[in-house]
């Protein structure tokens, strides 16, 4: 009987593989970053070669270094970072550009011109989404448009399409499978969650042909096999689900009501609704949270664009620390944030705003102002934002928030969690 659980975990600056026994106790994890591109102001790119052969890379060290073999393992699962973007040649494998992360905000125009064109409130009753350079549809518009040959190719059937589970998949299996699952394809602007397919208008609208586009198949379910190459061993993959939606899940937020946030790169929130696509009144997204083989559940989700992002900007930009763990003895330097507020806004806001054209501020600075003073200010923006969500997902959902379970890299801070507890009002509780 085969042992363990391999969960690949493909983030926006690392990928991580983590080995799981039967008891769902981590038994050892591997994890790489990777280069991040801006190439212009707004503008932000990774390798999609890159974000693979780390996927790849890690996968094997983490069962080598455990001293596991790969007869042992009884299937692959995936988490990933979901809106971003990679189009590819069904040929040869070869993208056609470097992927473009759901950080970029270079078709933030294009949303703009689909408004003023009244298109806003066919994409919100159909994807339970905001017309946002946030979301994948607009991000392959570019690329047809603004790659050299690009149209054409699509057009002739030549490019296929994929967040980047269905770029991992489609390379661990060598091309035998162009899939993906509703919790990925619900970020696109081109699935209809209502029926569960791609819908032809929003193809239409967006001018992408549909033979780009992945078979959409439940989270859960055998949808592949990895080839023998990277393991040594044809493994299953059978699990698939968006990094925040596979969050929620892990955090066994099963029932209506339960509510989760992830600190990483950015901060998610969200929250079960059950098999009623809740739509929101309040600018929050309708998303589908998963699909185990009885239907789609789905969820209201709030996303920050920026919150680990802070802390790696301070770390990276302002060299204000050398490691990102160092912030939370910076901030507690300080009893308070000496009247100093910071708004993240480097690529715009997100929920409950939506503003393509914010950028970043810090206000309230005078002399007395001190390293810990921003490192606290910037921990506080971080739960404010989560805050702002909450208010309005319990307007949306009708139901009080008694208790927010979280996740991320950034939940281990215990001074950001209790910031984040004082506000809300309601227990944090984070997993061991």
């Amino acid at each position: 009987m085969s042992r363990y659980l391999l969960a690949l975990d493909q983030g926006t600056t690392s990928s991580r593989a983590i080995l799981f026994d039967r008891l769902g106790g981590i038994v050892h994890m591997a994890q790489q970053e990777f280069s991040q591109r801006y190439p212009q102001p707004g503008w932000v790119e990774h390798d999609p070669n890159e974000l693979f052969d780390s996927q790849a890379t890690v996968a094997a060290r983490c069962l080598r270094q455990a001293g596991v073999e790969a007869a042992d393992v009884a299937a692959v699962g995936i988490a990933n970072q979901r809106e971003t973007t990679v189009v590819w040649n069904r040929r040869t494998g070869a993208p056609v550009c470097n992927a473009i992360v759901w950080q970029d905000r270079r078709t933030a125009g294009f949303c703009d011109a689909l408004r003023e064109a009244g298109k806003a409130d066919v994409f919100a009753a159909k994807t339970g989404l905001v017309l946002d350079a946030y979301f994948s549809g607009t991000k392959v518009r570019w690329i047809l448009d603004n790659v050299p040959g690009a149209r054409a190719q699509a057009e002739a059937g030549e490019l296929l399409f994929g967040t980047v589970d269905s770029w991992l998949i489609w390379n661990f299996t060598k091309g035998e499978a162009h899939v993906t699952d509703p919790s990925n394809a619900s970020r696109t602007l081109l699935f209809n969650i209502h029926t569960g397919d791609w819908d032809e208008e929003l193809l239409e609208t967006l001018g992408i042909p549909r033979s780009m586009l992945p078979q959409v198949v439940p989270s859960s379910g055998v949808m592949g096999h990895m080839h023998p190459e990277f393991l040594g061993q044809r493994l299953p993959l059978a699990g698939n689900a968006g990094d925040q939606q596979a969050a929620a899940f892990g955090n066994a937020c099963m029932t209506p009501g339960m509510a989760k946030n992830t600190y990483g790169t950015g901060c998610f929130l969200l929250m079960n609704t059950g098999r009623e696509a809740r739509r929101s009144a309040n600018n929050l997204l309708t998303t589908v949270g998963w699909h185990c083989g009885d239907g789609l559940r789905y969820a209201l989700e709030g996303s920050v664009f920026m919150a680990g992002a802070v802390v790696q900007w301070l770390r990276d930009g302002l060299q204000l620390i050398r490691e990102a763990s160092e912030i939370e003895a910076l901030a507690a330097s300080e009893p308070d944030n000496g009247g100093v507020f910071f708004v993240p806004a480097f690529a715009g806001l997100g929920a409950p705003y939506w503003d393509q054209y914010a950028r970043g501020a810090i206000v309230g600075l005078t002399r007395g102002v001190t390293r810990g003073h921003l490192a606290r200010a910037a921990l506080e923006a971080i739960a404010l934002q989560t805050l702002d969500i909450m208010a309005c997902m319990e307007k949306d959902s009708g139901l009080p928030l008694t208790a927010l379970r979280v996740d991320g890299g950034a939940s281990r801070n215990n001074m950001l969690m209790q910031c984040q507890a004082d506000v809300l009002g309601v227990p944090v509780e984070r997993p061991v």
